[in-house]
């Protein structure tokens, strides 16, 4: 068997050595994560507040915020609260930091929860279209990047079009998102969002 020999370009020759980038990219995951936790109580507060509150089989389930190193090769977090996953009924809101790219938020619903909630998305497409909502138009409900083949913005989408896809696909996932230049106030922006997205359900 030959030996595996490898070569470094000089910029990977400077990363390898040096420490101090790895100890910062900790360190800045640890104060997003300290974000979306905070994110989380303020949705938390905000639900517990409702007149119209959600299905105890979502409600009932606790935030979780997760962390990975390669969603298409890139560090991320996502903070799932409300959420409600199952094979056929799903009823989730996704926030997620996405390293070099973006601040998301992602309203996803299947089955139950997507028939419940169809009619009202699509009386408020209007609204969700002023306010920079995406609609995903992908076949597969479990991508999160904002490529036209994954998600499409309302602007683009006439409202039949709309309709039709709210009505007649099998999951309903809208979406918006923020730069990472704007993190200084990513959490208030984030918990707008949050804010718009649920009163399609609990109003």
């Amino acid at each position: 068997m030959s030996e595996a020999k490898i070569r470094l370009s000089q910029k990977e020759m400077e990363l390898i050595t040096n420490a101090d980038w790895i100890l910062t990219k900790n360190a800045i995951l640890k104060k997003i994560n300290e974000l979306l936790g905070s994110l989380q109580e303020k949705q938390q507060y905000y639900l517990e507040s409702l007149r119209v509150p959600l299905p105890a089989e979502v409600s009932n389930n606790s935030p979780k915020i997760s962390k990975g190193e390669n969603y298409k090769g890139l560090p991320y977090l996502m903070l799932d609260y409300p959420r409600d996953f199952n094979r056929e009924n799903i009823f989730a809101v996704r926030t997620m930091f996405w390293w070099g790219n973006f601040f998301s938020i992602t309203f996803h619903l299947s089955g139950i929860h997507k028939k419940g909630a169809a009619e009202e998305i699509v009386r408020s497409y209007e609204q969700l279209k002023k306010n920079g909502w995406y609609s995903c138009v992908n076949d597969n409900q479990w991508e999160h990047h904002f490529e036209n083949s994954n998600y499409k913005p309302l602007s683009e989408i006439s409202p039949t079009a709309f309709k039709a896809f709210i009505r007649n696909n099998h999951f309903i996932k809208l979406a918006n998102k923020i730069p990472l230049r704007s993190v200084d106030n990513a959490e208030d922006l984030l918990f707008n969002f949050f804010k718009e997205i649920t009163g399609l359900v609990t109003t």
